[in-house]
């Protein structure tokens, strides 16, 4: 039975998207499938499909195109129960339907919206985001792929990096310069079919994630249809902003499930691990680790469903969101590390879980924009 703590204040229907969730992941993606995904760097293909058949990718888009028209809150609870499972299939489910999908559903032609959404809505199609380039990360004012207007078509040429999961995805939202010069302004935004001429994707091997691997993008003048632009022409900027108050609060979401699950884990093991004649958790040095564990996660599950509750009032969080998102995440990487203290070489073995949930956990501060970079919008909404 669900700790009612967990779903307090939730609506009827909150609880059972969350129980959704979690059982049609029960069933299609044990602990011992996680296992061997991760180990074989293998794309959890069957739980994203099984979620979609359970309607689940249609929660975040529009009635119009077959989406439910869920709350921000009902992607909180989403994300939550995704990230609780496994992080790796929140980060999969999230690359297409929020990280690449949401830009389509918030800024793509009617046209668009009607040809795409309905697909990944069914599971049937998936997307990846391409933003971040060699030398150019958090840097977005100086992206170097450029799309020049060639007639009735653009030419895209350069290379974007570190995109997680575009080795399986049909499509790419990419982010490209549409206007010369170092600058937002000029910022645009395509579709591109994978397939294209000119579209390379070679896979990289990362530290953690490896259900969703990240991947080395290129683009040689690659051909695309007008009508493959997102949003305006040189606005991309704009686009890119209003959509991460929805990313940052799915990461925070992601983050805040992930986090309960390692605690969750390391508890089991502090309940049963015997030294010295009594558990390991009945020791001072122990306990007090799991009390700043579970202050760190009320603390950052509070702040999470505050941003999302604020969403659905109709304000603009911009700074609650960015405390969400970089105090969220650093918890997630804190508990991991205390919790493969306390479980010391058993946490330490690769055919144990807690290995893999610690290597996933360090890329939170890092991906979605840095720790640092929430802090310099902390700061400058504080006036400095």
């Amino acid at each position: 039975m669900t700790d009612p703590h967990l779903t307090f204040g939730f609506t009827d229907e909150q609880k059972l998207l969350r129980e959704s969730v979690l059982g049609t992941l029960a069933r299609v993606l044990p602990p011992e499938k996680i296992r061997a995904l991760d180990a074989a760097g293998e794309y959890p293909a069957d739980a994203c499909k099984a979620l979609a058949e359970a309607g689940i990718n249609g929660i975040v888009y529009p009635e119009a195109y077959g989406g439910l028209g869920g709350s921000f809150m009902d992607l909180a609870v989403l994300g939550e129960a995704l990230g609780y499972h496994y992080g790796g299939i929140a980060q999969a489910w999230s690359i297409t339907c929020i990280y690449a999908g949401m830009h389509i559903a918030m800024h793509g032609s009617d046209a668009m919206k009607r040809e795409v959404l309905p697909k990944v809505i069914a599971g049937d199609m998936r997307l990846a985001l391409c933003l971040s380039e060699p030398d150019h990360g958090s840097d977005v004012a100086g992206i170097e792929c450029f799309a020049k207007r060639d007639g009735d078509s653009y030419v895209l040429n350069g290379q974007k990096i570190y995109n997680s999961a575009a080795h399986v995805a049909q499509n790419l939202v990419v982010v490209a310069k549409t206007k010369p010069g170092r600058g937002y302004d000029g910022i645009s935004m395509f579709l591109v079919d994978t397939t294209l001429p000119g579209v390379t994707i070679q896979r990289l091997s990362a530290l953690g994630r490896h259900t969703t691997e990240a991947n080395h993008c290129f683009f040689e003048d690659v051909r695309l249809p007008a009508d493959r632009i997102i949003g305006p022409e040189n606005d991309g900027w704009h686009g890119l902003m209003k959509c991460l108050n929805v990313e940052r609060l799915n990461l925070a979401a992601n983050g805040v499930g992930n986090t309960l699950k390692i605690m969750e884990h390391a508890l089991d093991y502090a309940k049963t691990r015997e030294q010295f004649g009594r558990p390991i958790g009945k020791f001072q040095a122990v306990s007090h680790k799991f009390a700043d564990m579970q202050i760190m996660y009320q603390t950052a599950r509070a702040q999470m469903f505050r941003v999302a509750q604020m969403l659905d009032a109709g304000l603009d969080p911009i700074m609650e969101n960015a405390v969400a998102k970089a105090y969220v995440t650093e918890v997630n990487w804190k508990v991991a590390d205390m919790a493969m203290q306390i479980m010391a070489g058993a946490g330490y073995i690769v055919d144990q879980d807690m290995q893999m949930m610690f290597r996933d956990a360090r890329v939170g501060p890092i991906g979605g924009g840095t720790s640092e970079i929430q802090r310099n919008v902390i700061a400058r909404r504080m006036g400095l």
